[in-house]
């Protein structure tokens, strides 16, 4: 496959988006496992175990009071 990266510099913001919005799109769609690099597994362990330990972020009511002090 040959992509020509100058026809995509010259393209428009607007229609890079629209690019990027397919290719996002279409790899939802695929039906084969897009091959991740271990870091990226270990920091969703990591992020796991961090929100089932009780003590880690915010109740529901502080998150709310922190809120309400700053449009107060």
């Amino acid at each position: 496959m040959t992509i020509d990266t100058e026809e995509l510099r010259a393209l428009s913001p607007a229609e890079k988006l629209r690019l990027v919005e397919f290719l996002w799109d279409d790899l939802g769609d695929a039906t084969e496992s897009i091959p991740l690099p271990d870091w990226v597994d270990q920091e969703a362990v990591k992020r796991r175990n961090e929100m089932r330990d009780p003590a880690f972020g915010l109740t529901h009511d502080e998150v709310w009071r922190r809120i309400e002090r700053r449009h107060a």
